[in-house]
């Protein structure tokens, strides 16, 4: 039981980080917003409520994903790691035994993998980078790590934001207070939040009868 709680909290946590930069991100970029409302809007439509089944039709709202778990990894370093043994790696000597992190802002927004890296570009899921896996394959894009100490969590945190956030988009209009930009500054921490909170206003913009 203790295991499955850890599992829960910490997958909660980390959801919650990244929705908030998926919310905020699309509020500064609101062609994204409309694009992913617009496909909503043809794979749901304003009659029905996003099901868990319908998520894999939701194409752009992962790239979204996708694109903030890039920019945004919910914890900027991995958990650390170990040398077996002495290396040499991009020539630095790597004695054993020495503790190694490895830094996602830096792995995830590097311009020699990455065009306009600092950029938040969804399209690029899309096109360029369509083959990039989120769940370790693809060691430019790894916001849960990789291999055997990836996040066990990670299938739970994918259909908990990817759900939230449909479902969020598709029954509201979402703005800024007094329309202005989004504050984009960093918390430095062991996890990557926001320096602010973040503020929304909601409208609904479905027909009464789907929210009874």
């Amino acid at each position: 039981m203790s295991c499955l709680q850890t599992l829960i909290v910490a997958g909660s946590d980390t959801s919650t980080i990244t929705l908030t930069w998926a919310l905020a991100l699309v509020l500064n970029n609101r062609e994204a917003l409309k694009k992913a409302q617009e496909e909503l809007d043809i794979q749901i439509g304003r009659e029905s409520q996003v099901k868990e089944s319908d998520l894999k039709k939701l194409v752009y709202l992962q790239a979204i994903l996708k694109e903030t778990m890039r920019l945004h990894p919910p914890a900027p370093f991995l958990v650390p790691h170990e040398s077996m043994e002495n290396c040499t790696l991009v020539g630095y000597h790597v004695p054993a035994s020495t503790r190694l992190l490895v830094n996602l802002p830096k792995l995830q927004q590097d311009p020699n993998v990455w065009e306009n890296p600092s950029e938040f570009q969804p399209e690029r899921f899309l096109t360029t980078h369509k083959h990039v896996d989120i769940r370790g394959n693809n060691f430019e894009l790894i916001p849960f790590g990789s291999g055997r100490r990836m996040c066990p969590g990670i299938s739970f945190a994918l259909q908990v934001t990817q759900l939230t956030l449909a479902t969020l988009l598709h029954n509201f209009e979402i703005a800024s207070p007094l329309n202005k930009p989004v504050d984009m500054t960093e918390k430095v921490g062991l996890t990557n939040q926001k320096a602010t909170p973040l503020e929304v206003h909601l409208t609904p913009r479905l027909h009464a009868q789907v929210y009874a």
